[in-house]
């Protein structure tokens, strides 16, 4: 059962001024129909007028509903749906879609900004998870809606909460529903003019203040409906707009990866191994996001017929700047001094120290990253009751998204003569003296280091049109046939810079004695511009203090190009002193190319139909009754990708013997690659109720998600090697190898699954519930980067097969586990006490993954590159050694959210907790990765060197948020509230995997948020 939300502020009101029996009573926006809910009657639905079909009018008692309208929708659908509904959503200050649903049972929330980089906390949330599945399909309306991401699904953090009426959550698929939901089904639902029985308006107004940034954040949104009978029927308009403003600040300590040292202490005992991080660091980021909706309708209706016309458009604008010091120092000179370690061998205290006498060196960055997003969707739909037995609908839809961000990083260097880091109490604490503080403000001991820059711009379309039709038998066991047919065409291309994170250095200490002859330091007048100190002020919420650091300022990270030319002249400078004025040797920076490149294109485009029946029983003459559907939903999938294949060979030399080496000369081509493939989904609901009050229900089905976008890029390069020895003039080749790399698999077929719910609903008195569900979901061609033969003929025609490393369906999985929800409340209790209740959810999930080809090998080996399995899917540590049997990312085996409610007389109150386990966020990705790894393998040849690259398995911590909300209704048009976010101030852990154990990686602090909310309607 839902928990109650932040209600979009608009709606909100209006619902507030509505009267019941001389009353105030709740209104929500639920469907009843037993489908998926659209906001006009479709033919599929009963004929009920638009009004009544849309608003369930609660009966109450006092000023609370008997049973709430997500309740309601629960109880009477037909499909296994959980929804939280505007009046609900209003009451906690979730300044996200993606945060209202982390109040569903069954829904986890992800908090980083992106999964393959999870050194960045998104204060809003960034994903979501169904049962531990992040297979989640997103509608609006039931219709598609989707971000111009690479993916299939919304950024919810798009969306703004304040334009929806209600979100559903289904868990199981249905014949009538648009397939692509595996973990489950997000429709998001807006509301039409005849939802209201007349001239609705409302206006809200808030801010929200930061504690940990110190700044204030306006939000304003509005709406007007109104509707009117003439002779050519009823017309109704709707226009609703929202405008929010968010201002966040994450600070965050770090720990670097552990690696095993032999000789880290003097003295240390031969034979043991002690293992110590590269260092310990802190970072700050300034987060600042706008997001601008607009949504109308209009509405039609006259005798049997009915239309809407619908237009949403959502904005989003983006920017972070961050500045973050981390270690880049040789972890195998490190010393410690004054040392404590653990029972494993793991640095607890200590002073870390070069043993050359050289500083500790670390970066200090600014990074500065901007995103624009903008989905606009116009829809229209037409409902016909023929006759009493007849109704049919038509459904079109055009839908277009874009997205464009640029992401820039410059830095500077700076040698600590050493760090004192205090690891044993969980959060690092780095202690400086004052001469080190002093250190780190001085430009002398700075240089610059490097840049980067990324930027990629997308924009995907979609052309649909659906149309269903519905016949009713007459009384009986036989209650409808549904059938219908959907179109669709998408476009997607996505581009990216080429790399996609053009790293150069400015000056490196490596470069020094062939490349330049010093560091471009910041007290050479030369170079002394663009910097600045910056101050820590109330780090941790003032829980710790840092040194400040000097910093580029951001205009050197948004100046680009032109600022980057500027500073890597600093570099071409140097090189020239090295080379004696010769500037032959110096390579001059270029940027990374963007939109001229093939290989950072990723043109998409794809065709679906699509076919269901579906037959809706009814057993009322039972003893206890049996209701439901059976269907089959059949789609054929036609997919095609634009993009290159390119090949690479060595010269083979003229009179080569051995092994014989094939002919292939150098080619970049062009091509588009053909996908096609039909799925038929199959889908059972029963439902039998036992009484008025206890219900039970079965479902099973099959389900696909198709894969992303981003995974189907048609661009590849191969390349031909060989090995050979050469004596006397004469070459003998004695190998051949024949490798590639793809950035996708155009031929990728969806991941399917089969799955199966069961679930026990007791809705035992007025306000109260307890439903408990569990489910087994059956997955295979889970979709993973893995090797494929790919084939290109030789200059004979013969076939030559490439092993090529890219995404693959190879593997299958399962997720298991089950749901309890309870809710009531305390109405019987004397006085002001009635006014307590309670919601608590919880939710198990266990997962297993099998690769259809395993990869399993005790040591790592090779390098950091896609075609290392054992790398990427089952991680590496610094002491070559592999991981293995890792879970599914992003799954959490347990979860729980818990709410105390008051609601009575002109009081409403939320206090609510959300929690999850710790689950695993990513293998091999930023911050945790590097190439510098121990080959501890007795059987290498290179064992005891540092070659080896590694790639630890990153954890989220469990983590656990406490929310609250307070409104006071003054009357029947006015209501305000204030809200607070992270009473605890609760800190985000980071872990990361090594031999030594789930260690620290990072504590991420983000304050507490506060919202002050005035609402209005008449």
């Amino acid at each position: 059962m839902s928990t109650c939300q932040r209600t979009p502020v608009s709606l909100a009101a209006a619902q507030a001024a509505v009267l019941l029996g001389g009353l105030a009573a709740g209104m929500a926006f639920a469907q009843t129909a037993p489908t998926a809910p659209a906001p006009a009657a479709s033919a599929a639905s009963d004929a009920k007028p638009e009004s009544a079909r849309q608003i369930e009018t609660v009966v109450v008692t006092g000023k609370r509903a008997a049973l709430s309208s997500a309740q309601k929708i629960k109880q009477n659908s037909d499909e296994i749906v959980d929804s939280i509904v505007a009046d609900d959503i209003g009451k906690l200050p979730d300044r996200s879609v993606t945060e209202v649903l982390q109040r569903i049972v069954g829904v986890t929330m992800d908090r980083t900004m992106a999964k393959n980089d999870p050194e960045h906390f998104s204060v809003e949330g960034s994903g979501i998870s169904i049962r531990g599945l992040t297979y989640v399909r997103s509608e609006m309306n039931g219709r598609d809606s989707f971000s111009a991401n690479g993916g299939r699904s919304l950024n919810f953090e798009d969306v703004p909460p304040e334009l929806m009426a209600a979100v559903d959550v289904y868990k199981n698929p249905s014949a009538e529903q648009i397939e692509g939901a595996i973990g489950g089904l997000v429709n998001l639902r807006t509301a039409l003019p005849f939802d209201f029985s007349g001239l609705k308006t409302a206006l809200s107004v808030q801010t929200t203040y930061s504690d940990l940034k110190e700044k204030s954040s306006p939000s304003l949104s509005g709406m007007v409906s109104n509707r009117w009978k003439t002779d050519l029927g009823e017309f109704g308009a709707l226009i609703n707009i929202a405008s929010s403003r968010s201002g966040t600040r994450t600070d965050a300590f770090q720990v670097e990866p552990y690696y095993p040292r032999s000789d880290a202490v003097d003295g240390q005992p031969a034979g043991t191994t002690l293992w110590v991080p590269k260092g310990s660091q802190w970072r700050t980021l300034e987060f600042d996001r706008k997001r601008d909706g607009l949504y109308g309708a209009l509405q039609w209706k006259k005798d049997d017929v009915d239309t809407n016309l619908t237009y949403f458009r959502s904005k989003y604008r983006m920017q972070w700047d961050e500045r973050a010091l981390f270690a880049q120092s040789d972890p195998y000179k490190l010393k410690v001094s004054n040392g404590e370690f653990g029972d494993n061998g793991q640095f607890l205290y200590g002073t870390l120290r070069n043993s050359d006498g050289s500083g500790i060196n670390f970066g200090a960055d600014t990074r500065s990253a901007n995103r624009n997003s903008e989905t606009q969707d116009l829809a229209w739909k037409l409902n016909w009751r023929a006759n009493e037995r007849w109704s049919f609908s038509s459904d079109l839809q055009y839908i277009r998204a874009t997205t464009d961000s640029f992401d820039s990083t410059v830095a500077t260097g700076v040698q600590l003569p050493e760090e004192t880091v205090d690891l044993r109490s969980g959060r690092p604490q780095l202690i400086f003296s004052d001469a080190q503080r002093a250190a780190l403000a001085d430009p002398s001991q700075y240089y610059w280091a490097f840049t980067m820059e990324h930027k990629d711009k997308s924009k995907a379309t979609e052309k649909a049109w659906k149309g269903d039709a519905r016949y009713k038998f007459e009384d009986g066991f036989l209650q409808d046939l549904r059938f219908g047919v959907r179109f669709t065409e998408r476009d997607a291309t996505t581009t990216n810079t080429v790399p996609g994170y053009n790293w150069s250095p400015i000056t490196q200490p490596w470069q020094i004695g062939w490349d330049i002859n010093h560091l471009a330091f910041l007290n050479d007048p030369r170079f002394s511009q663009n910097t600045y100190v910056h101050n820590f002020n109330n780090f941790f919420s003032g829980k710790a203090s840092v040194p400040s650091l000097i910093f580029p300022t951001v205009n050197t990270t948004s100046g680009y190009p032109d600022s980057y030319a500027a500073l890597h002249k600093y570099h071409d400078i140097l090189c020239a002193e090295q080379h004696g004025g010769d500037t032959s040797a110096c390579a001059p920076w270029t940027p990374a190319s963007f939109g001229t490149d093939p290989a950072g294109t990723n043109d998409q485009r794809e065709r679906t139909q699509a076919a269901f029946a579906q037959l809706r029983f009814a057993m009322d003459d039972w003893k206890y009754p049996v209701d439901g559907n059976v269907g089959l939903r059949v789609v054929r999938t036609e997919s095609r990708a634009s993009g290159y294949t390119v090949f690479s060979g060595k010269q083979v030399p003229a009179g080569a013997t051995g092994v014989p080496v094939p002919v292939i000369p150098n080619f970049s081509e062009a091509g588009n690659f053909q996908n096609n493939y039909t799925d038929a989904l199959p889908s059972l609901n029963l439902r039998l109720k036992a009484s008025e009050k206890l219900q039970f229900r079965f479902a099973l089905g099959k389900g696909i998600s198709r894969p992303d976008f981003s995974q189907l890029q048609a661009y590849t390069t191969l390349s031909q090697d060989f090995t050979s020895t050469t004596v006397n003039g004469q070459t003998v080749v004695s190998n051949v190898t024949q490798t590639g790399t793809a950035s996708g698999n155009p031929m990728l077929k969806p991941i399917k699954s089969t799955q199966g719910d069961l679930t026990a609903e007791w809705y035992f008195d007025r306000t109260g519930s307890l439903t408990f569900g569990a489910f087994h979901k059956q997955l295979r061609d889970i979709i993973l980067n893995q090797t494929f033969v790919r084939q290109i003929p030789d200059a004979s025609g013969q076939l030559q097969n490439f092993i090529t490393t890219g995404p693959i369906n190879g593997a299958k999985g399962r997720a298991t586990g089950f749901e309890v929800a309870f809710q009531t409340y305390f109405d019987k209790l004397p006085g002001w006490l009635a006014g307590f209740g309670i919601q608590a959810n919880y939710t198990f999930v266990d997962s297993k993954t099998k690769l259809y080809d395993p990869v399993s090998q005790a040591y790592c080996s090779g390098g950091n590159s896609a075609g290392n399995l054992n790398l990427n899917l089952n991680g590496c540590d610094t002491d070559g050694r592999t991981f293995g049997n890792l879970p599914l990312q992003n799954l959490s085996k347990n979860a729980y959210n818990l709410a105390l409610l008051y609601d009575r007389g002109d009081i409403s109150a939320r206090l609510a907790y959300s929690w999850r386990s710790k689950y695993l966020q990513a293998v091999n990705v930023n911050g945790t990765q590097g190439g510098d790894g121990l080959d501890t393998n007795p059987a290498s040849p290179t064992q005891g060197q540092t070659n080896v690259a590694w790639g630890l398995p990153v954890w989220a911590g469990s983590y656990g948020q406490l929310d609250a909300g307070v409104y006071y209704k003054f009357s029947e048009h006015l209501t305000f509230g204030v809200e607070a976010q992270n009473l605890t101030n609760a800190t985000y852990k980071q872990l990361m995997q090594q031999q030594i154990g789930t260690v620290g990686r990072a504590w991420f602090d983000t304050g507490r948020r506060y919202t002050v909310t005035a609402r209005m309607s008449f």
